[in-house]
């Protein structure tokens, strides 16, 4: 938690001396397994070969490095794996982007005490765009592995009960995608700009573009719609989609002619081409084929939720499960494809099971909507409750299904507090992503939440105060006696008495 005194920089103060150690953040700081954390994330960084690299090999004497004169491509020093980390952490239980997370760390002590810096520094702790390489190398996996160390010092801290852990509420929601509002022209003129770029790019010489006439009918349709007059804008559309099949079978004939690595990177472009103009010339997706509802994300799927507001909302389903009581999301995973709800229930406690095995629990019971029903052969392990079974349950089972509804503000917080609300990561891995770090953003505003209704413990307050004389270089017996260096750690009176005791029994030991 704390630097060697050796190496304490005498004309900088030191971070534990500048911010008040009651605070939630700077508790949940030392109590976070962080080195447990590194060593489980680690693995993604471990050195991988490459041609012209020789590897260490391992002899009698143990590894044997063979050095190769090759140019050093190293670049700048690897951020500390802790800072990296918290960095995740904060960006997610304080709704940050990437480029506010960093700025505001430089500017916060606190979050540089939660990182496991010794002095506080004002500059950035690195670059927005480290973070997202960052979060490439972690993968699916790694991020699954910050929620379910939330998990564990939520049980370690005793905030939670572990018997807590086996009654889960499961639902779903949309975890909407970063893309424009989906519509036949938009979709059209985007295939058109994108036609002609990929002919550039290639080296082929079109006839024409239709630049003008593609953005005119951009606007004509737009206007149309908004006044309703949709003959004119089923026309304008007609047009744009005849636009972008003349270029579309221009670039393939052209095509036939130019190498064939050219010919393969125009391909994807052509096809994407090809499935808008099919898609806008009728109501349905064509031969069971999904429609695309953005060039740059074609994982986006249309799902109806029934909503009066939105009745229709273009992302991924996310299923998220928490804790019957408690509020403490142990799971959370995105299911593309618009599966059927009750289809995800395996995977959903499937995954929380993983994420809460270092607590030595397991769901038993989850608490479902209607959304869930028909599933109990599929999950012979778990009693599924829900409101279809009123008349089959238990009256215990009855009573508790009340508390199902908790969930949705869960979900409402998610999406408002937690970055859920839109999600700018590229690709199915990036959907999977962004839902488990919300849910590890969720449950670290959960911990500073409960650790600030708990309070701080007299044994928990002595504990910082030798720390702190630690920090000072002060012998304990000392830091015991100076009533006036642990008094302020203390949040409530009636620890004076306690705090008499110990003193006089201090002093007494002391005269000994």
């Amino acid at each position: 938690m704390f630097a060697c005194p050796a190496t304490d920089d005498f004309f900088r103060s030191r971070i534990d001396h500048m911010i008040d150690l009651r605070h939630p953040l700077a508790v949940l700081a030392s109590r976070m397994p962080w080195q447990e954390i590194e060593a489980r994330v680690a693995q993604v960084f471990s050195r991988k070969g490459r041609a012209g690299v020789a590897m260490p090999d391992l002899d009698l004497f143990g590894e044997q490095l063979q050095r190769v004169a090759v140019a050093s491509n190293a670049g700048r020093p690897r951020v500390p794996l802790r800072i990296m980390i918290a960095l995740l952490y904060l960006k997610h239980a304080f709704n940050e982007s990437d480029e506010g997370v960093v700025e505001r760390w430089g500017e916060t002590p606190t979050w540089q005490f939660f990182s496991g810096q010794a002095y506080f520094e004002h500059h950035r702790p690195c670059d927005a765009t480290t973070l997202v390489k960052f979060r490439q190398l972690l993968g699916e996996e790694g991020v699954e592995e910050l929620l379910a160390q939330t998990i564990n010092v939520a049980v370690e801290l005793q905030l939670i009960k572990p018997q807590e852990l086996a009654r889960v509420i499961v639902d779903s929601t949309v975890q909407h995608k970063a893309i424009a509002h989906p519509t036949d022209s938009r979709l059209l003129e985007t295939a058109r700009v994108k036609l002609v770029n990929a002919a550039k790019d290639a080296g082929i010489d079109l006839k024409q573009t239709f630049a003008k006439e593609g953005k005119e009918l951009g606007r004509k349709a737009g206007r149309y719609a908004h006044a309703r007059q949709f003959k004119r804008m089923r026309q304008a559309i007609k047009r744009q989609r005849t636009i972008v099949g003349r270029l579309q079978r221009e670039i393939d004939r052209k095509a036939s002619v130019i190498e064939q690595a050219v010919r393969q990177a125009l391909s994807e472009t052509l096809n994407k081409a090809r499935r808008i103009v099919a898609q806008s010339g009728q109501r349905k997706a064509a031969d069971g084929q999904p429609k695309l509802y953005a060039w740059h994300a074609p994982e986006v799927d249309c799902i109806s939720k029934g909503k009066a507001k939105t009745p229709y909302e273009f992302g991924v389903k996310v299923g998220i499960a928490s804790t019957l009581k408690g509020n403490l999301i142990v799971g959370a995973r995105a299911f593309h494809g618009n599966p059927y709800d009750g289809h995800t229930l395996r995977e959903q406690l499937e995954q929380a099971t993983i994420l809460m095995q270092d607590s030595q629990a397991k769901p038993a019971t989850a608490f479902v909507d209607l959304g869930y029903r028909g599933v109990d052969a599929d999950n012979p392990h778990v009693h599924i409750v829900h409101r279809g079974k009123a008349k089959r349950i238990s009256e215990q089972d009855r009573r508790l299904l009340k508390r199902r509804q908790a969930i949705e503000p869960i979900i409402g917080h998610l999406k408002a507090d937690h970055r859920m609300g839109r999600c700018h990561l590229k690709g199915e891995t990036g959907d999977r992503m962004h839902a488990v770090l919300c849910a590890a953003g969720y449950n670290l505003r959960w911990l500073l939440r409960m650790i600030a209704k708990k309070g701080i413990t007299f044994l928990q307050a002595v504990f910082l105060c030798l720390q702190r004389a630690g920090a000072q270089g002060r012998s304990w017996l000392d830091s015991v006696m100076d009533r006036h260096l642990w008094a302020g750690d203390v949040r409530s009176t009636r620890f004076t008495a306690l705090a008499n005791r110990l003193t006089l029994a201090a002093s007494k030991l002391a005269q000994a």
